[in-house]
């Protein structure tokens, strides 16, 4: 398979989220069962003290082509099972971890340099751990270090966001994955922008204008928990973006949907 990206128009990125939704809704029950599988293994992995946090993101790429393999069998019309969840480690495993080991080095990195704005608070909550003793947390300096780590974390995304599959389907070396898949990112900078502002529009928006309207017509009390409601759309979400992700690959790499 080719590696060279195509530049796509800015309406396919507005579009890709939808698509991401009409794959989902071809198998629904398997992929919130791939979602939830995913996000009960790695949860128990990260309570492993020490070695899950960082085990954890090494074998984020491996699952990463797992969920591209889901999206390219519910674009095929194919079963989305369980054990789709593993595909992922079946091809250039090696290299895949070498390249989690990378995205490892690239979150070290990215968090480390918050610890320069907040003195470690940040760190510290993502680790759950508590603050030293003594040491006072400055709500500001905290919203400054998520700001640079937000910053910092855009172009990682930018690298790793087709570099998993680029290795699996595309047998690229890790370090051409990471080039290529920024350099893709790069020129098409406007559907990935629409996209974004699609994803932020459902995910953010849509449903904080929907809570609101259900507080207003229920005289502020909501029928179900706000606990229930964010973990109801997270179950329809995450399937649907993580869907979405091989759409972008399909449009950008030229991924055929059959034979």
């Amino acid at each position: 398979m080719a590696t060279s990206a195509r530049i796509v128009a800015a309406g396919r990125g507005a579009r890709w989220l939808g698509e991401g939704w009409r794959l989902f809704r071809a198998a629904p029950l398997s992929w919130i069962a791939l979602v939830f599988a995913y996000w009960l293994l790695m949860n128990l992995l990260v309570l492993v003290p020490f070695a899950g946090l960082l085990v954890a993101p090494v074998l984020v790429p491996a699952f990463s082509v797992s969920f591209m393999v889901a999206g390219r069998a519910a674009a095929r019309g194919g079963p989305v099972g369980l054990d789709t969840l593993f595909s992922g480690f079946r091809e250039q495993l090696p290299r895949l971890l070498a390249l989690g080991a990378v995205y490892l080095a690239c979150l070290a990195l990215a968090l480390g340099a918050t610890a320069l704005f907040d003195g470690g608070s940040l760190v510290h909550a993502m680790l759950g751990a508590q603050p030293a003793a003594g040491v006072k947390v400055e709500p500001g300096a905290v919203v400054g270090a998520l700001i640079v780590a937000l910053a910092l974390y855009v172009p990682v995304m930018m690298m790793f966001w087709f570099a998993p599959v680029l290795v699996a389907w595309h047998g690229v070396g890790v370090a051409k994955a990471l080039f290529f898949s920024f350099l893709a990112c790069v020129l098409n900078w406007r559907p990935f922008l629409a996209y974004g502002a699609v994803a932020i529009m459902m995910t953010v928006v849509a449903p904080s204008f929907a809570l609101s309207a259900l507080l207003l017509l229920t005289g502020g009390t909501l029928p179900v928990s706000l606990e229930s409601f964010v973990y109801a759309l997270m179950l329809v979400m995450m399937p649907t973006l993580l869907a979405s992700f091989y759409v972008s690959y399909r449009d950008v790499f030229g991924a055929p949907d059959e034979g």
